[in-house]
């Protein structure tokens, strides 16, 4: 039984620091040769990160007028360079970057003018993005993904000069909304947000009187089927919209039964015809939202579509009667048409075999950096090249997760806690030696991934142990952590035995798809736009980047930065072979480092003032008027720790 007293020992013990500055020196002495012969090498992916993005003037010339810029009968040429030909005919490719010698049109070429709309038209189609400068990573995959699946009757419409240009600059068809947006993120709910909603709604009155089909979309949704053969099937609708519907109502796809949908219908993905009835909703809807400027966009696209909701229009379409009860509309299938818990959570479009052709990330609790990571983590995010390749490559982890705590008992608050505490305390100890290194840390389940020579893979013995007390045996080959002297931090999938949603349940939504335990998007247990947030060093400690669990499988990753690692395994000290002296002339060397009880207070107290900030709350129980339960990264530290609600208000905040 010495194996499982030195691991306790080990398990009890906090982050290690001085112990890994051994680990760090002699990484870099071995992996220094490599890393230097990559920088005096040919670099293709550094090419390609010039390439990846043009420069774009800083200037933001603002534009002047307080309203949308629209002409109807003002002929422009389209953006960057016109189209001739019927619009039928297959739209001119996108990409097209204008020369450099080529001065900008001026702004009053991109007004929004039925000609510039008509030549990106293809079987009277358009689709239709907008946003300001903050969301060009988010515009730039929606672009890209329609690229993929051959898809260019699109136009984008820019908030801002700034994202303007840009657009223009890389080919991408655009158009100026005279919105004088502000140029950052502006956080859900804010009143400028509320600002852009008021912008679609102008935007579809705008538009649908030029007699075309209008498939407006937001720029944090993403196309993965090519959606309109689909939409075509339903001549007849005046209106197609997506739902936050997360209880299937049919198991094909077909539309959705409205009379058994209770999901809000949501206008983050929704299909126009200009018809009389579609063109006098857009209008009133104008008008509703003009007149109050505390109703939220979408409530008042439901609330003016129950003015009157039935009867059917047949019995076959699944259409039904709404609005003026001449309007046609139709509720796209949430199985395909996919809200961020049909899609992440549920998966329902796999369990029901079905090809989804769009995911929204909706349902999420990481703000617009949750949204990134989540298409990160299904690999669905545009990324320049570096993004896969960075100076020093990756920190792997794979951990280890007993059978038991996924399987045994019943599906509960206490049981999904027990889980997901056991996961948090061996990527704390994780992110303590990604914070010492300076590193990406990638964790993973499996097999062990390959990583940069210049990366090391390190076996650890430390990675916690379960709050029952159930240790984690120690055997190397159970877990290990790569890392080179200056990776990049990327987070694990984490295993969930319960939902997050915003109020009480019983743990998953009744009549959902939902399986337990399922593998749970990073942002329901930690906050990930708080880990990103730019912290004080001298009150935090160094930042801790860090990448999404799918990095390794994403087709985007360099084949050098798969082919080789370094393991690196930490041992107790006094047993055979923890020494330094192992071979590491080949790929995959070995080499094994005691471990010491000596750790830095200073570097200690930064580390934990960081790590306690960056998980949040689970939520919730229902029928409790305080029902969520946070999350503690030091859970392990308190005796007595207990999965429950706040008892009182003055209990309601953060353990930190």
């Amino acid at each position: 039984m010495a194996w499982r007293k030195g691991c306790e020992e080990v398990a009890n013990s906090k982050p290690l620091f001085l112990t890994i500055y051994t680990v760090v020196i002699v990484g870099i002495v071995v992996s220094s040769f490599y890393v230097f012969s990559s920088i005096y090498s040919t670099n293709p992916s550094a090419a390609q990160s010039s390439a990846w993005l043009s420069s774009i003037s800083s200037e933001d010339t603002r534009v002047t007028g307080k309203t949308l810029n629209v002409s109807r009968s003002a002929t422009v040429p389209i953006v960057p360079t016109p189209f001739s030909g019927a619009q039928n005919e297959k739209p001119r490719s996108i990409w097209d970057v204008p020369p450099s010698n080529k001065r900008m049109p001026p702004l009053s070429d991109f007004r929004l003018t039925k000609a510039l709309v008509q030549q990106r038209v293809k079987d009277n189609v358009v689709i239709v993005t907008f946003g300001n400068y903050a969301f060009m990573d988010f515009i730039l995959t929606w672009v890209k993904q329609l690229r993929n699946l051959e898809v260019s009757n699109f136009l984008v419409g820019a908030m801002d000069t700034k994202l303007l240009e840009a657009l223009y600059w890389k080919g991408i068809p655009v158009f100026d909304m005279g919105s004088h947006m502000s140029t950052v993120d502006v956080g859900w709910g804010s009143p400028t947000f509320h600002k852009m909603g008021r912008e679609k709604v102008i935007l579809i009155d705008s538009i649908l009187p030029f007699g075309f089909e209008l498939l407006m979309c937001d720029t944090d949704m993403v196309w993965l089927k090519n959606p309109l053969p689909y939409l075509a099937r339903y001549p007849e609708a005046d209106i197609l919209t997506s739902s936050d519907q997360v209880i299937p109502t049919v198991v094909d796809d077909s539309l959705e039964v409205w009379q058994e949908v209770s999901g809000a219908y949501n206008i983050g993905i929704f299909h126009w015809r200009p018809t009389e009835s579609a063109k006098k909703l857009a209008k009133q809807w104008k008008e509703m939202l003009l007149a109050d400027d505390k109703i939220w966009d979408q409530n008042g696209f439901n609330d003016i579509l129950h003015n009157q909701l039935g009867p059917s229009v047949d019995d076959e379409s699944r259409l039904v009667f709404a609005f003026d009860g001449k309007l046609k509309m139709g509720i796209l299938p949430a199985s395909i048409f996919c809200s961020g818990h049909t899609y992440f959570v549920q998966a329902m479009y796999q369990q029901l075999r079905l090809e989804p052709y769009a995911v929204h990330t909706t349902f999420q609790y990481g703000g617009t950096e949750g949204k990134r990571h989540r298409l990160r983590e299904a690999m669905l995010f545009l990324d320049p090249p570096e993004y896969y390749n960075p100076p020093g490559g990756f920190l792997s982890f794979k951990p280890y997760i007993p059978k038991r705590l996924m399987l045994s008992g019943e599906h509960n608050v206490e049981s999904h806690f027990t889980l997901v505490n056991y996961q948090i305390k061996q990527i704390r100890t994780a992110l303590a030696i990604a914070s010492l290194l300076n590193r990406t840390l990638q964790w993973h389940y499996g097999v062990l991934a390959s990583l940069p020579r210049a990366l090391v893979h390190v076996s650890a013995l430390d990675l916690g142990s379960a709050g029952d007390g159930a240790m984690w045996p120690c055997d190397s080959s159970l877990s290990s952590i790569s890392f080179s002297h200056s990776a990049l931090a990327v987070m694990p999938p984490l295993w969930c035995r319960i939902d997050r949603l915003w109020y009480g349940h019983p743990g998953i939504l009744e009549g959902s798809m939902t399986r337990q335990p399922f593998l749970c998007p990073l942002d329901h247990v930690f906050e990930v736009n708080v880990m990103l947030k730019k912290l004080s060093e001298e009150e935090f400690g160094p930042q801790i980047d860090f990448r999404e669990y799918s990095i390794l499988d994403n087709p985007s990753l360099p084949s050098e930065v798969k082919k080789s690692w370094l393991d690196v395994q930490l041992c107790k000290e006094g047993t055979e072979g923890c020494d330094v002296s192992n071979d590491t002339t080949s790929v995959g060397g070995i080499l094994k480092f005691p471990k010491h009880s000596n750790e830095e207070t200073d570097r200690e107290d930064k580390f934990r003032n960081r790590v306690k900030r960056y998980v949040g709350i689970w939520c919730c129980v229902p029928d409790q008027s305080l029902g969520h339960i946070y999350y503690d990264m030091y859970w392990d530290e308190k005796p007595g720790w207990k999965a429950i609600p706040p008892q009182t208000s003055q209990d309601d905040h953060p353990p930190w």
